[in-house]
């Protein structure tokens, strides 16, 4: 397989500090240009070939909206960002109209979030560029798109698995996509609950692809870290001149996933005045455009992922008990890395095979070293560190010596050794008194899970998952 040349972006910011970094984070997978005003910027469009354009939104002279707007006028093919530290409304939804910004996203921004971003930017218009040559294909020859497109749409299909959720024979994951599978077929909402960097967005795909509703779209919105005028702009459209920067209508992602699946993820993060809103739609099957005098109907099958748990905040008013209840149709719980240390090696063995570098394998040390940590990251950061030993590695062997610092020391051995012990001992602490309570609860209940759940505040998936996790799942079954 050929390596794909890197795309160029272009990162435009008036902070020198900024800007180095931002190079620093990137420039192992793009080829970066940097510009420190928009002037600069326009220059090196100008000059340079650029596929992505990441830009600051205050800068001195400018904005990073007009910038952007001069940038869409004159190459519309590419794929522009901002970054802000300001979440005003009005400049998201002038940057999204204006500009045809495709992701603004917020300061202090994290590494691997943003190159991961800035992947899925590339992807985005590495798939613009085969649209427009399938779109003059499909004017000499739709007879040769349609085959295409049904042999496109069937690989997507084989993409979007649950054996994309690589997992090891006795995983606890092999229980969660079992119940997933059952119920792909029929039409209730979806509750994925989990860590982020669990999968819950390859959860809910598996979920669609194996659904009847596999040949209609599969939209994916976040709603973390969002305000509630925009989100509904996101969700139920507007229509023209509804509100200020509104100089044309945009269809929903609700209308947009009509017939198929709208993933929301972070449904958590809501406000209670925004799940309202959601609630009717839901109820009614039906949104409304903002400014607009009629609601649309839809119909949409919904999948919702949160990292929060949704049944306290649920109790504590958080989170409204009836919305919760029209999401949670079934509620699936994903486990962290941390507690399925034997999918580790699988995953490793097919993130190796699909790189670029074929012939790659890790090191009895490093394997040791890759199932020993606790992965606060879950998938995420093991992909990092997979990708990073094959950056630095050079022979077809990749020893621990490759892997960052946090994970070639034990979990007892980090900067303060006090500190960490203490939190160690505590968390063995706790955990014996977690399993005291749980072992007693069974007792109680003489083994009955859905019981033990209900009184503990957990999905009986969950208690499940706590019964292995603590060693329990055994110990606890009654003759």
């Amino acid at each position: 397989m050929t390596q794909r040349t890197p795309l160029s972006v272009l990162i435009v910011d008036d902070e020198r500090r900024s800007l180095e970094t931002l190079r620093r984070t990137l420039e192992d997978h793009f080829t970066i240009f940097t510009a420190a005003c928009a002037e600069d910027g326009m220059a090196v469009m100008e000059a340079e070939v650029v596929q992505i354009v990441l830009s600051d939104q205050r800068m001195r002279g400018t904005s990073g909206v007009e910038f952007l707007r001069n940038v869409r006028s004159q190459w519309p093919n590419t794929v522009r960002l901002i970054l802000s530290g300001h979440t005003e409304a009005e400049d998201i939804i002038a940057g999204i109209n204006e500009a045809g910004i495709w992701q603004y996203l917020l300061k202090p921004w994290h590494p691997d979030q943003l190159l991961l971003t800035l992947q899925n930017a590339a992807q985005l218009w590495r798939l613009q560029q085969e649209n427009q040559r399938l779109t003059l294909e499909l004017r000499a020859s739709p007879e040769t798109l349609s085959v295409q497109v049904a042999n496109l749409r069937q690989k997507a299909k084989r993409q979007a698995g649950f054996d994309r959720l690589t997992r090891a024979p006795d995983s606890p994951l092999n229980e969660v996509c079992q119940l997933a599978q059952k119920i792909s077929g029929h039409d209730l909402p979806v509750l994925i609950t989990g860590e982020s960097g669990t999968g819950k967005e390859l959860l809910a795909r598996a979920i669609h692809y194996a659904s009847t509703r596999a040949e209609q779209p599969f939209v994916v919105e976040n709603c973390g870290a969002m305000p509630d005028t925009l989100l509904e702009s996101e969700l139920f459209g507007h229509k023209r001149g509804a509100f200020t920067g509104a100089t044309e209508s945009r269809t929903g992602l609700f209308q947009q996933a009509d017939g198929g699946t709208l993933f929301l993820d972070e449904i958590g993060e809501t406000s209670p005045a925004f799940q309202v809103k959601l609630l009717r739609a839901l109820q009614e099957g039906e949104v409304r455009p903002v400014g607009s005098p009629r609601p649309v109907a839809v119909d949409v099958r919904l999948i919702a992922a949160t990292n929060r748990n949704l049944e306290a905040d649920v109790r504590s008013g958080r989170f409204r008990e009836d919305l919760y209840y029209r999401v949670a149709g079934i509620t699936l719980y994903l486990p962290a890395l941390r507690e399925r240390p034997q999918d580790i090696a699988p995953i490793v063995t097919e993130m190796l095979a699909r790189s670029a570098l074929k012939g790659r394998q890790m090191s009895n040390e490093a394997l040791r070293c890759l199932i020993s940590h606790p992965w606060p990251g879950n998938v995420r950061e093991l992909q990092n560190e997979v990708r990073r030993a094959l950056a630095l590695g050079d022979g077809p062997l990749l020893g621990a010596d490759l892997l960052s610092a946090r994970v070639r020391q034990p979990a007892s051995i980090v900067e303060d050794h006090n500190e960490a012990h203490e939190s160690g001992a505590l968390k063995h602490q706790l955990e014996r008194v977690e399993a005291q309570f749980i072992r007693e609860a069974m007792q109680r209940h003489r083994g009955n899970k859905s019981r033990v759940a209900e009184e503990l505040g957990l999905t009986r998936v969950g208690l499940r998952m706590k019964l292995m996790r603590l060693g329990l799942d055994q110990a606890t079954r009654l003759p």
